[in-house]
């Protein structure tokens, strides 16, 4: 990983696909080929370049997270690094083999890969169980095989007792539980999950995190996004920051959330000129990063107690009147701020 001068700084990028045997997963050793690799991954559409030489790596029984605004290219990633786009340059392999070569698409290597778009892709007029033999028989799947693995998969994510009932009748966190359940129909060695959790209730969310914690555990590889930070540093052992295009950063959530030395939050709202009051909150002494947000202004600081006075001093000369004035302690979100400049769902 490169890195040069300040780590808040966000003009570094990630360019690497080692090995995988240093230390990649909180202090564990992994030996042998990455699950799935993407190297120098690049790919603009008419002039916008939508990836820039994006590297990263995941081994077996590692779950990675890629996190980044909207528009900031995980897209993009998950696109090519399922076949279904054509890179301009850089590779993806999946366990060690090209996700495409000069023929087109690799099945072998496709065939490693469950993917879980942010849409539900199943029939609603068919039960999960209809859904999944009918899925099952586009990967090659039949008979006793078959039907073992519809059983195990509705039992993985939780459905087996509705697994009969139409996927039309289904809440919205069980039809994303029966898409999960698709995915690991023919028992993948790379789990793509793209936003698995928006909008679902708080059982399914608990349901699908403890599904993708344990099957990571038994050696799945997970390529996980989500604009949930509670998520990530839950079921994440390593995360990788992506803004426009480029991927600024990648550690384990506890490197990550060193890499601010301690530096508080703090979050200021009230009403008046904003921009003008972020612009002035840039320039006090310890202050990381100052933007607008949701009414108000969002700061990184050295020491957020002490810039308290500062911040309201700054705030009447900018002619805001500040309404409320918080502290938080330091987390992932406070890294994607100071990183990036903005929050996650901007």
């Amino acid at each position: 990983m490169h890195r040069s001068g300040d780590d808040r700084t966000v003009d570094r990028t990630v360019d690497r696909t080692d090995d995988l045997t240093d230390d990649l997963t909180d202090g564990r050793t992994t030996v042998g080929t990455p699950a799935l690799s993407c190297t120098g991954l690049t790919k603009s559409f008419g002039g916008r370049v939508a990836l820039d030489k994006v590297s990263f790596a995941i081994a077996p029984g590692e779950c990675y997270g890629l996190l980044g605004p909207n528009g900031a290219g995980k897209t993009t990633t998950i696109s090519i690094a399922c076949g279904l786009l054509r890179p301009d340059a850089g590779v993806v392999n999946v366990c060690g083999e090209p996700i495409t070569d000069g023929r087109g698409s690799s099945m072998a290597a496709r065939g490693n890969i469950g993917y879980v778009p942010q849409d539900v892709a199943l029939y609603p007029e068919l039960s999960a169980v209809e859904n999944l033999k009918f899925f099952g028989r586009l990967y090659g799947l039949g008979g006793r095989h078959l039907a073992a693995r519809v059983t195990d998969a509705v039992e993985t994510v939780g459905l087996s007792d509705r697994a009969n009932d139409k996927v039309g009748t289904y809440s919205g966190g069980m039809k994303r539980r029966a898409n999960i359940a698709a995915a690991l129909l023919h028992e993948p060695r790379v789990l793509i999950l793209d936003e698995p959790t928006v909008g679902v209730d708080p059982q399914s969310r608990h349901a699908i995190l403890e599904m993708v914690d344990r099957r990571r555990s038994e050696g799945l590889a997970v390529l996980y996004t989500t604009h949930y930070m509670e998520e990530a540093a839950r079921v994440c052992q390593r995360i990788g920051i992506i803004d426009a295009g480029k991927l600024v950063v990648e550690d384990t959530p506890r490197g990550l959330t060193s890499r601010l030395g301690g530096s508080d939050r703090i979050r200021v709202t009230g009403e008046g000129d904003l921009v003008a009051l972020a612009s002035a909150c840039a320039d006090l002494p310890g202050v990381g990063a100052s933007v607008v947000v949701d009414g108000g202004v969002a700061l990184t600081a050295d020491d957020g107690r002490q810039l308290i006075p500062l911040v309201v001093s700054v705030a009447a000369k900018a002619g805001v009147s500040l309404s409320s004035a918080e502290v938080i302690e330091p987390d992932l979100e406070d890294v994607f701020l100071a990183l990036t400049g903005k929050e996650l769902r901007d």
